[in-house]
């Protein structure tokens, strides 16, 4: 009798110690996963709530929350530094994001459908030669670039920000949106051509609208780099009502002086919402126009 109560017994125990392995590797997954998050969530929760903090508590300071709630930080950050207000700077960096990104839509696009619809002479040679770019770091050209925007008189001005992005040298966009059309059946281009539609025709009515995910995950992308760039606009605005947010935001820390911290992570802070209110926005879009934008060659 003890012999069959084992023999039964046996597979129930098993499976108690299969589900039991299972729990702890569940377990050890969530927190691998959530420690993970702790470190990579850190560095913003600390910049927010930083941005409560008077100056004096935050460089030297290891508590996380502060000891004194303030809302100074936000007012000092909302009056701006040297006369320009946060909303000057606000709109200059919203200025050069719009106009990027429909710089990027606009000539990104069609100069895709060029390389993956039409026939001319090199067509390969120069879409290798436009991914190659992608392998040429920034810092390489910037002393060439700048050479040439004041020689033209366009330094201090947004035209050496913007100008590139209307004559579609971002390679990554071009990229992407070549690899998208080229998903799309060539039967469409057929049929208009049948209609008697020429390239523009077909472009315009039959490409560009089936192109949207691409073109909203390269306004996404198109939006938050703009955005975010510190070195472009550092390197050609001299004037500070001409200054971006990220520029700004270096204006409220003197090596000279006392430097205001608060107010430096209370601008951080606001000039993070607009990306985020934008990702939040159109970020089932990005995951739609990743996925099938693919790798095809």
């Amino acid at each position: 009798m003890s012999a069959v109560a084992a023999q039964h017994k046996s597979p129930d125990a098993e499976a108690r110690r299969a589900k039991q392995a299972k729990i702890a590797k569940s377990l050890g997954h969530h927190l691998l996963v959530l420690a993970i998050a702790v470190v990579v969530l850190y560095p913003g929760v600390w910049m927010l709530l930083s941005a409560f903090k008077p100056s004096e508590e935050i460089v030297g300071n290891v508590n996380l929350f502060p000891e004194t709630w303030t809302l100074d930080n936000f007012s000092t950050a909302m009056d701006g530094i040297g006369g320009v207000t946060f909303w000057r700077f606000f709109q200059n960096s919203m200025l050069l994001a719009v106009a990027s990104v429909i710089g990027i839509v606009l000539s990104s696009s069609i100069t895709a459908y060029a390389f993956a619809r039409m026939e001319f002479p090199g067509r390969n040679l120069w879409f290798a030669m436009m991914i190659g770019t992608l392998l040429l770091p920034f810092h390489v050209v910037i002393i060439p670039q700048y050479i040439m925007f004041n020689n033209v008189g366009m330094v201090n001005t947004f035209w050496p920000l913007l100008l590139g992005k209307f004559l579609a040298t971002e390679a990554f966009f071009v990229f992407l949106m070549v690899q998208f059309i080229r998903t799309l059946p060539r039967e469409l281009d057929e049929a208009a051509r049948v209609d008697g539609a020429g390239h523009v025709r077909t472009f315009f009515s039959i490409i560009l609208p089936l192109m949207k995910p691409a073109l909203v995950t390269s306004s996404i992308f198109g939006f938050i780099w703009t955005w975010n760039d510190f070195l472009g606009p550092l390197l050609y605005l001299k004037d500070p009502n001409l200054y971006t947010l990220p520029v700004a935001l270096r204006l409220f820390v003197d090596q000279t002086s006392t430097s205001d911290f608060g107010a430096q992570m209370a601008m951080a802070v606001l000039a993070l919402v607009p990306v985020m209110i934008f990702f939040l926005v159109f970020q089932r879009y990005l995951v739609s126009g990743v996925a099938t934008s693919g790798l095809k060659g």
